[in-house]
């Protein structure tokens, strides 16, 4: 990836959440989101004020594909955001995505980070990674699979294996070895655990802090945004992120994507919306308000590569991936991943 000098971009207050009314009015495009509010109105106001067209938002963090579905022709819709491939791939099973007419990501999306009809691309990358202690752990680099390796027993932590997040990993890793390798795999990995699988990923490095194991698994942002947290700096002081592939693979990546409404009534001025969010501008800010990694190839942003190094994203489609989360959560019942 190409370096490219840019000024940090601050977040925005709370997102502005619109009445029905609002919808009637022109030049206007209305969007659907689950992505955190102030992760992406910065964005969405530079958007406005290059082009004057206002953007209505609605935050919706669960069911925000069946809502549109039941909407029907009546949606208001334009856009929807979201974050995580799964959600964008049961948006394309329930018919109420579209491809732009004027869709950029064939030339500028790798095929694995977006829907290969078009109608749906990822915006921005997130890892997920292997943390680890600074002062315990020498290793820089680690394969998924040797998570199950007993030389890890009693010091890996990591949230409910039902967290969309891990289903993501596991899903990934039945699609590179198998159901039946998968679940001696995730086997392996509950045997490693010091603890019941609990909290959240900050939660990991908490514990990596206080010596209650070595190693854990979370998103590379949640380093970031503990690192500028005074309240929880100490945690992410405490971690490293170590090179987390698969073998002979690469970084398990999830996204926040976009996806143009099957019944769109402002469709040109979604299209707009859509080119601008996988511009360079808007791939900069979308990045660094979250520490997370562009889409767009040429992209990158300083303090995301410094903290945790370039990225290489595995080559499986998000798509594959997607289609063996159903398989993947069944894994984490059957094998008393929680328990």
């Amino acid at each position: 990836m190409l370096h490219r000098p840019f000024s940090r971009v601050l977040a925005a207050a709370a997102f502005l959440t619109v009445s029905p009314p609002a919808f009637a009015q022109t030049g206007v495009v209305n969007v659907y989101t689950s992505r955190e509010p102030a992760l992406i109105k910065p964005a969405l106001d530079a958007f406005t004020q290059a082009t004057a067209i206002k953007v209505n938002t609605v935050f919706i963090q669960n069911g925000l594909e069946e809502r549109v579905k039941a909407e029907g022709a009546n949606s208001p819709a334009d856009i929807i955001i979201t974050v995580d491939a799964a959600k964008l791939v049961n948006a394309v099973d329930l018919g109420i995505l579209q491809k732009p007419s004027n869709m950029l990501t064939e030339a500028a999306i790798a095929p694995s980070l977006r829907d290969p009809e078009g109608r749906w691309s990822a915006v921005t990358l997130r890892s997920r990674v292997v943390y680890a202690s600074k002062d315990r752990v020498k290793e820089n680099a680690i394969h998924y699979e040797d998570l199950a390796d007993p030389k890890w027993k009693g010091k890996i932590c990591i949230r409910s294996g039902q967290h969309p997040y891990n289903i993501s990993l596991i899903a990934a890793m039945i699609a590179h070895h198998g159901v039946e390798k998968t679940e001696a795999w995730l086997r392996g990995v509950k045997a490693n655990l010091a603890k019941k699988p609990s909290g959240g990923d900050r939660d990991v490095a908490k514990d990596i802090l206080a010596g209650v194991c070595d190693i854990g698994i979370g998103n590379t942002y949640y380093v970031g945004l503990m690192l500028k947290d005074k309240d929880q700096r100490a945690w992410g002081e405490a971690i490293k992120v170590l090179d987390s592939t698969f073998k002979n693979g690469g970084t398990h990546v999830n996204i926040s994507g976009v996806g143009l409404a099957k019944n769109a009534p402002n469709k040109a001025n979604a299209e707009k919306l859509i080119g601008f969010l996988l511009s360079d501008q808007a791939q900069v800010m979308l990045a660094t308000l979250n520490e997370e990694y562009p889409v767009r190839a040429g992209v990158s942003t300083v303090t995301t590569e410094k903290l945790f190094g370039p990225i290489k994203p595995d080559s499986f489609s998000l798509i594959q991936i997607a289609n063996q989360r159903k398989k993947a959560s069944e894994l984490v019942d059957q094998v008393g991943f929680d328990q």
